[in-house]
Parts: C-alpha cells; structure tokens; sequence
C-alpha cells in the first residue's frame, strides 16, 4: 500500500532522540523502526488476515494506528509502537482490564511470527474524542472512564508495570539535569521536586493507572459511549492519575483573565468527585506540569514550555 507515516509521529519520535520523558537521549531504535514502518504494516496485516483501509491521521505521537477490517468484515484497528512507547505494557493493562473503561483487545492481537509492538483493537471512532464535548461535560464524562481503569493490579509476580515512584523517579532526575539559570523556572522544579518527595513516602492504595490520560485519550465507542485509549501504564495513586487531567485545555485556561481560580476549582471539583485527597491531587499536578514544560523547553517547544510553566505557578 502507498504508505505516509502521519508529520505528527515522525516529529515525536525527532523529539524523543533529543530528549524523551525519561531525559534519555541518542539511538534508542526508533528511527530504524519508523525507516522499516511500512514493511511491518504490510507482515503484520498479512499475518491476521486484514483489509488496510487507511492510516489515522493525525495520529498519536508515540505510536501508528492504521484502521483495518478483519477477514469477516469487522472493523478493527491495528496499532505499531517503538518500544520506547512500552507497548507490551499497554498490551497487558488492556488485557487486564478486559474492556472495561477501555478499548478491547482483540484476539490475535500477538500473532506468532509478529514484529515486535503489535496490538490489534476494537475500533472506536479515532474522530471523535471527549474533548469534543462543552468544557464541563467533558471533564465528566472523562472523570467517569478514568474512575473505571482504577482497579486492583495483577499480582506482581505476573506482571512488568513501574510504579509511580519509579518513573517519577527517572523524571526528577532529568528535571534536576536540565536546570538553568532562568530563576523562575528554576523555583518551579524545586517546587515540583519537594512536593514529589512528599507525595511518594507512604501514598495512598495503589491501583493500576492509565499514566498518561486526558480528553483526547477518550474516544467514542459503540458498546459503551466513551473509552479509554493509549495507556502507558504505571502502579500507583489514583492522584498521579488524575493530576494529568487538571491541565486539560491548558491553552484555554492560560487564556482566560481568570484561569488561575479556574484552576484551583477544578482540582477542588475533580477530588471530590472522583474520592482523592485534593492537596494530594494539587501535588501531583504541579509536579506533572512542570516536568512537562521542563521537557518541552529540552526538546524545542517553547510555546507548550511557556504555557506548561505558566500554568505550574497557579498551583
């Protein structure tokens, strides 16, 4: 088939090669795996018997997902990941999760003879996210799904998830290597660094997490109204979770001449909503906005970087 990898993704996978979440840089094999993307599309069609429709554009930025129908006609969808974007860790929270709150994972989904990173899904409708939906009934609808991933983990002994503490961990340590002389940015990662130290001694019942949700990771579905996609998986506080959702339309709130009181009432509104502690919650939500600006500052996205840190000195 004519095939394009979606800008979107090529330019993510640029951007991890200088500096990824984790602070890691060089050749981590992404480049070879999007150079041999096409290749993989084709065997890994051919494997499972799929009719390729076309490529999602435009596309998450750590993964290909290309909608497909299986030989019965069932339309489904194939996603590639590097193995920087973990996807044997998604593969196994799909799994456990078994639909619920979250896109299914069909069988065949790992067929013998696979290139690495391989998932086959239901399909949802990759056009039509949560964040579609008016500001306020987006974040419910959104705060119902992610209520539903919370559940007990797998037993340890059978299962590869990092913690919260872990990855946190690996970020502070490239938020502390990236410091500069610019003094408030500076004041906002010791912030960020001593609510983290707070936030990981003794937390709350662990839980397996969705680790990078938010409106646009929310699709429409045909089973239930509204489900999970992208997971990248973690064993933590339902906190860390939820902290990510705060940000939301972040552009909208730096926007508006009360963004910062919009703010707090939303991190007051999600904890009580969803049964977390609010301090908790507010922590952690400074600690993932600052990591996040730090990031897009190391990678060249000054912008995001500016609304990111902007946003972090509200809390």
């Amino acid at each position: 088939m004519a095939f394009e990898p979606p800008q979107r993704l090529v330019r993510a996978l640029g951007e991890a090669q200088r500096g990824g979440s984790d602070g890691t840089k060089g050749d981590d094999g992404s480049g070879k795996w999007l150079a041999e993307l096409a290749g993989a599309v084709q065997h890994a069609a051919g494997l499972r018997e799929l009719t390729v429709e076309r490529v999602q554009a435009p596309g998450g930025r750590s993964s290909l997902v290309v909608l497909v129908r299986q030989a019965d006609g069932t339309p489904a969808v194939l996603k590639l990941a590097p193995e920087r974007a973990r996807p044997e860790s998604e593969r196994a929270a799909l799994a456990h999760w078994g639909g619920r709150g979250a896109v299914r994972l069909l069988p065949s989904g790992d067929a013998a003879g696979d290139v690495h990173g391989v998932l086959l899904l239901e399909r949802l409708r990759p056009d039509l996210s949560v964040r579609s939906l008016p500001e306020a009934k987006a974040l419910l609808e959104a705060a119902g799904t992610l209520r539903r991933l919370w559940v007990e983990p797998p037993a340890a002994r059978v299962h590869a998830f990092e913690t919260v503490a872990e990855r946190t961990g690996r970020q502070a340590e490239s938020m502390r290597a990236a410091a500069d002389t610019d003094a408030e940015v500076v004041e906002l990662v010791d912030a960020a660094l001593a609510a983290r130290d707070e936030l990981v001694v003794g937390p709350p019942e662990e839980r397996l997490l969705h680790g990078t949700f938010r409106q646009s990771k929310v699709l429409a579905g045909e089973r239930v109204p509204w489900l999970a996609v992208g997971p990248d998986p973690v064993i933590g506080e339902c906190a860390f979770d939820l902290a990510r959702l705060v940000r939301d339309r972040v552009e909208d709130l730096i926007a508006s001449p009360s963004g910062a009181s919009i703010t707090r009432r939303r991190v007051k509104r999600l904890a009580e909503s969803l049964e977390v502690d609010q301090e908790r919650l507010r922590g952690w939500t400074l600690f993932r906005a600052v990591e996040s600006g730090v990031r897009a500052r190391r990678v060249g996205r000054r912008q995001d970087a500016e609304l990111l840190l902007e946003f972090a000195g509200w809390l």
